[in-house]
């Protein structure tokens, strides 16, 4: 069954955000102490409300030495990546405005896709640590142990026709790549159209699937996959050459809640950007972080491969090849192959 949250009061989202700046505080001083009168003056409240926050994250699993006469310590962050531990943590927005947490699900897309079906808003996520038949692209099958991956899927209601759908992608894409970088991936960046790789190998994958009519999209479900603990011996021996993980390229363990955290974060920030602001600033952002562009590249997919030069991004997010003979060929589905840089 999942963990969720029901409709919450005004006061239930005070001690939400109460919580999450108290978390922060602990979270910016992780080796040191933060005296109790710096927590009750940015919370600006008495110490007896400030120990009811430190009770509720303790509550929560957060584990927060005291000393006397010094303050307050955070020395470990719960890896259960429920709303319990993941509210704390996440700055106000609508992107984690309710969390439904499985142990283990089908599929977070096929779960959120009903979810939405019967009405669930937007910004509502599905975590499941466990997926029996998660997906990426072209029906592949995405596998993640138990524990070791951030497995979600939000469900979005865009005021956009679904040709425009792929713009939800990229957005979501540079979105993860930053999300990524701040978590200590450095050299993140996205392979056309959704991976999400370090030095060629993938880190992260995006799918979004629809419900959509003629001229709308009646709600859209963005499933993200980011391997978070994974070590080498934990990836197929045939991925071995071409997966990694936050762990293998930070070189920190880092708990699944504040992964989760931070890549809502930097969705919300460019999915509500690309709202306001339309598909252009999105584009900008995803041509510095490509991985593909200014690359000879070979697509395979349902017809015959092509072979060239890509060369840019199509206002539609299609990928633009220079193939044989200078014909500029647009690219709007396929598995990219990277060959070299031009």
């Amino acid at each position: 069954m999942p963990a969720s949250l029901a409709p919450a009061s005004e006061g239930h989202w005070t001690d939400v955000r109460q919580d999450a700046i108290v978390l922060g505080l602990l979270l910016e001083c992780a080796d040191d102490f933060v005296s109790g009168g710096v927590l009750c003056d940015k919370l600006d409240v008495p110490r007896a409300e400030l120990l009811k926050r430190i009770d509720s994250l303790r509550a929560r699993g957060y584990v927060i030495h005291t000393r006397g006469g010094v303050g307050y310590r955070l020395v470990e962050v719960p890896d259960h990546p429920g709303e319990a531990q993941i509210g704390p943590l996440l700055a106000s927005g609508e992107l984690g405005r309710r969390i439904h947490h499985f142990e283990e699900v089908d599929s977070t897309n096929d779960e959120a896709l009903r979810l939405a079906d019967a009405g669930a808003l937007h910004g509502e996520v599905v975590i499941g640590d466990f997926q029996k038949h998660g997906r990426g692209r072209r029906g592949r099958a995405w596998v993640a142990p138990r524990g070791k991956a951030a497995t979600f899927s939000v469900i979005l209601r865009p005021a956009i026709g679904p040709t425009r759908a792929p713009e939800i992608t990229l957005a979501a894409a540079v979105a993860v790549a930053e999300a990524a970088r701040e978590l200590g991936a450095q050299s993140a960046r996205i392979k056309w159209p959704n991976d999400i790789e370090c030095k060629g190998r993938k880190i992260a994958g995006l799918l979004t699937e629809l419900r959509a009519e003629t001229d709308r999209i009646r709600h859209a479900v963005l499933g993200v996959g980011f391997n978070v603990t994974l070590q080498m011996h934990d990836f197929p021996e045939e991925l071995r050459p071409v997966a990694t993980s936050l762990l293998l390229e930070s070189g920190e363990r880092q708990p699944r809640p504040l992964v989760c955290a931070r890549l809502l974060e930097h969705l919300e920030e460019w999915l509500s950007l690309h709202e306001t602001e339309g598909f252009g600033p999105v584009a900008d952002r995803w041509r510095e972080l490509s991985s593909t562009l200014g690359r000879k590249v070979r697509i395979t997919g349902d017809e015959r491969p092509i072979e060239g030069d890509a060369v840019d991004l199509a206002d539609d997010g299609a990928l633009l090849v220079r193939a044989a003979r200078g014909a500029l060929v647009r690219v709007v589905a396929g598995d990219v192959e990277h060959c070299e840089t031009l």
